[in-house]
């Protein structure tokens, strides 16, 4: 692990191993992937304004999400059929964030089941993300096992009705390979898709999953019959975020879908500010994913108003590279950065980090 010292150096080293199909699907944006590239560019063009001379004793990356205590404000965000990266896949992947002390969100179209991950990481804070169906029951037994089994919170998708042009797995043909099953359907979905002569039955069969009719009053419905909290997951507007909270979500998920659903979308950095503005006379908490591969990219992030970022790629990439180690030395890079930053910025608790530590690019004269 020590020549990869950087989240770009696991994703440099993960591409190189993965299969084109598989590469090309974790990395992969919708249509021209404009947003995929603003994710990590509108970071860029946010400056950090740092303080001097307060007196740096002692540094804390410690915070509490949804009553829970983690040792940093970075989670693993959802990801699909994760055993395609490495054979231990989300098993490997949970362990890494249970030795790390953060949040593992668990995706409805994992490769390892809800009770296998469950079961290789009973201490890790686990959240499980949800599609939900237009078979209400499929929907409900899913919620109900992922209670069962310790997790604690939905992160509930709202931003796919139908699943975005991804061009790049239109070119591969890609379809679900033979080692692989969509473990939180007993098997029944992936034999469909494995029997069909048609590379599209993954999209058509998961796109088939989600209910497009979904209004708000969805919530209303999770939340008779589950006590999880659900967090609001795709949320890129003001209103939509009033809307959920109204709803009764317990928090927002600032994403565009790893820039996956529709392109020319804001980075989700941009969106931000707005939600958090939207939402500021609530007792709502507000998460944000998308683009973050440094440990000042979550900074930012976090002067702009998140309680905590999320990060998806840079998990499979660790995975990739070294099963648990890997992603565990992910998540190490971005603590240590993380810690760096917030000593030499001159905040040394996650709570001194407020809006005026950072300026758009735009705020500084060009000379």
């Amino acid at each position: 692990m020590d020549r990869y010292i950087s989240v770009k150096d696991l994703e440099d080293g993960a591409l190189e191993l993965l299969p084109k199909a598989v590469r090309d699907y974790y990395k992969s944006g919708a249509t021209e992937e404009y947003t995929l590239a603003e994710n990590r560019r509108a970071f860029q063009r946010l400056r950090i304004r740092p303080k001097c001379m307060i007196g740096v004793l002692n540094y804390n990356l410690s915070t509490t999400v949804l009553g829970e205590t983690v040792t940093m404000p970075v989670g693993i965000s959802p990801t699909a059929m994760q055993r395609m990266a490495h054979p231990d896949g989300e098993v490997a992947n949970v362990k890494a964030a249970e030795a790390a002390g953060v949040i593992y969100t668990l995706s409805t179209m994992a490769s390892s089941s809800i009770e296998e991950v469950a079961k290789a990481a009973p201490n890790a804070i686990k959240w499980f993300q949800l599609y939900v169906s237009c078979d209400r029951q499929i929907t409900k037994e899913l919620v109900l096992r992922a209670e069962k089994a310790g997790y604690k919170a939905l992160a509930l998708t709202v931003d796919t009705p139908t699943l975005g042009i991804r061009r790049a797995d239109i070119r591969n043909k890609f379809t679900l390979p033979p080692h692989s099953r969509l473990a939180n359907f007993d098997n029944l979905l992936t034999a469909k898709i494995h029997d069909s002569v048609d590379h599209r039955a993954l999209y058509n069969h998961t796109s088939d999953l989600i209910d497009k009719t979904l209004t708000w009053d969805v919530v209303k419905w999770l939340k008779s019959i589950t006590k999880l909290p659900i967090v609001a997951k795709g949320i890129l507007r003001g209103d939509d975020a009033v809307k959920a909270v109204e709803a009764g979500c317990a928090g927002i998920l600032v994403s565009n879908h790893g820039a996956r659903q529709l392109d020319g979308v804001p980075a989700t950095i941009e969106a931000l500010p707005e939600i958090i503005d939207a939402v500021k006379e609530y007792d709502i908490e507000v998460f944000m994913d998308g683009g973050v591969t440094t440990g000042t990219d979550v900074y930012k992030a976090l002067a702009l108003g998140a309680k905590m970022v999320f990060v998806g790629r840079p998990a499979l990439w660790g995975l990739a590279v070294g099963a648990q180690e890997g992603v565990q030395h992910m998540l190490s890079i971005l603590r240590n950065e993380l810690e760096c930053t917030l000593q030499i910025a001159g905040t040394p608790t996650i709570t001194d980090i407020t809006k005026d530590m950072v300026r758009h690019e735009s705020a500084f004269c060009r000379l």
